[in-house]
């Protein structure tokens, strides 16, 4: 997680061009990239110190030290930042259920969207529009728009879903991930606010929780237990 210097998290909605930096994990660290910056292999040893992190409303311990680290975000986002750490189990756990472990996520750990729900989106705004935009980890195709609303339990190979609530959307949205640029015309959240607007926020996706473990391939089918 990249944090302010107080281990507060940070994210594209303070720094757009967050998004353009990848990070492609590995059994004993993490490589770094971005426009314009040679890659960088950070370590998982190189988070030596036990720092308070917070993510909205949680505080949590994770780790920091990575020096090297934190001077390449720091120059690529022209502010001073850190990168943390969870350490090799996260100290943080998911409010509603706290036996599901948390990393620095929002607030659960998987969020799932059709891709008839974002073809709708797409078909409404006139033009299409990237699932990158909404960070989800599991892509549904084949089921109507917006089923995913409807679904309480779902099976995918071996692993059981919980769905437990839709994921309201914020700011975030407007910002296109190829370019790290915020969309002039604050889409695809205006035209999703005009017919998904709850009382909880305007929502799209579902936050999902697994009840066991399992490995997921890409093109699974899917099975709605309730």
């Amino acid at each position: 997680m990249v944090a302010d210097p107080n281990g507060k998290f940070v994210t594209g909605r303070t720094y757009p061009q967050l998004v353009l930096v990848g990070a492609e994990p590995s059994d004993d660290g993490v490589t770094l990239s971005a426009p314009g910056r040679a890659d960088l292999f950070v370590p998982n040893g190189a988070f030596d110190t036990p720092i308070e992190s917070t993510v909205w409303g949680d505080q949590f311990q994770a780790w920091q030290g990575a020096a090297e680290a934190d001077a390449w975000l720091s120059a690529f986002l022209g502010s001073p930042v850190r990168f943390l750490w969870t350490g090799a189990e996260t100290a943080r756990r998911v409010k509603v259920d706290p036996a599901v472990p948390l990393s620095f996520a929002d607030g659960y750990p998987l969020l799932l969207i059709g891709q008839s729900s974002l073809d709708d989106l797409s078909a409404r705004i006139g033009k299409p529009v990237s699932m990158s935009r909404f960070r989800p980890n599991l892509v549904v195709a084949g089921a109507e728009a917006f089923a995913e609303d409807g679904w309480k339990r779902i099976r995918i190979g071996d692993v059981v879903f919980r769905i437990e609530k839709p994921c309201e959307r914020c700011v975030f949205t407007t910002v296109d991930p190829e370019t790290g640029s915020k969309s002039l015309n604050q889409e695809p959240l205006r035209t999703l606010a005009t017919y998904r607007r709850t009382p909880a926020g305007v929502i799209f996706g579902q936050n999902v929780i697994a009840e066991n473990s399992g490995e997921l391939v890409p093109g699974m089918s899917i099975s709605i237990l309730e």
